[in-house]
């Protein structure tokens, strides 16, 4: 018999411009037909909004699809719109270890099936902007929701994949419940139970196929090769690469992750996957 206490989380690595949009909101109307649709969904939205940052109606209409918390980055203060509605979007979290006159929040308490979740989002430092310590303030935070529930979940969004393994391992011993990754764009192959904690280091990106982690070749090999400081535009493909990881949890313990990885052609009237859960 499954245990009633079991959560299933599904994660969704950086949503990035209208084709992920589209392929997660498709997706998860597909997953609301099977019984085993997640009990808690999280996205990172950083880039939702044409590569960069969140405007307030996509925020309305990924909410509105079944996403029940969005984290986010470095990039979620790039639409200026988001000033005016930050404090309000009560699925949204920023970074917790921006200084505390910085608006939004940096966790959030959800509740889902009687059993309370928690989700804290943190900048990584390393070939990032100047932050306050991510290390620091994930610790505190966890002091605190531990008073509260045993489900405790991180989006570490960072850069190098040393600061968020070594990290994740040290956290790990605190009583966290998954630390997750997210940043890079591509998924690592390093899913595990630590300390019963579920890890990986990077979920991947949902976005555009044909591109270079979300954008435009074009654009993309032009910076490159000639160091201009050239706009990135968001690739346009009706071809949506997925990846995302599923865990479970019980009672704040980890007893499964598992990454998920797909294709889903958004000009399709059924969905259609074309690489299946290929892990």
């Amino acid at each position: 018999m499954e245990n009633s206490n079991i959560l299933k989380i599904l994660f969704f690595g950086d949503l990035v411009g209208k084709v992920a949009r589209i392929a997660v909101t498709n997706y998860l109307q597909e997953l609301k037909k099977d019984s085993s649709f997640p009990d808690f969904i999280i996205a990172n939205v950083e880039n939702a909004s044409h590569g960069f940052g969140l405007t307030e109606k996509n925020y309305n209409d990924l909410s509105n699809a079944g996403i029940d918390c969005f984290t986010s980055g470095n990039h979620i203060w790039d639409k200026k719109e988001i000033f005016n509605y930050i404090d309000t979007a009560d699925k949204l979290i920023r970074p917790i270890n921006y200084p505390k006159e910085v608006p939004g929040q940096g966790s959030r308490v959800f509740e889902v099936n009687g059993q309370k979740i928690a989700v804290i989002n943190a900048l990584g430092r390393v070939f990032m902007p100047p932050i306050d310590s991510p290390l620091d303030a994930i610790i505190s935070e966890v002091e605190k929701l531990k008073e509260i529930t045993p489900n405790i979940i991180v989006d570490f969004h960072a850069e190098a994949t040393a600061e968020k393994v070594c990290l994740g391992r040290y956290l790990s011993g605190i009583g966290l419940s998954a630390f997750v990754g997210t940043h890079t764009h591509v998924p690592t192959a390093d899913e595990k139970i630590i300390n019963n904690m579920a890890y990986i280091s990077d979920v991947g990106f949902c976005g555009a196929v044909d591109s270079v982690i979300g954008m435009e070749y074009e654009t993309s090999l032009k910076r490159i090769t000639t160091l201009l400081p050239e706009r990135y535009e968001v690739a346009e493909s009706s071809v949506c690469e997925i990846n995302a990881v599923e865990i479970s949890l019980i009672d704040g313990v980890a007893t499964d992750i598992k990454r998920i990885k797909f294709d889903v052609d958004n000009n399709k009237k059924e969905l259609e996957v074309n690489v299946g859960n290929g892990v």
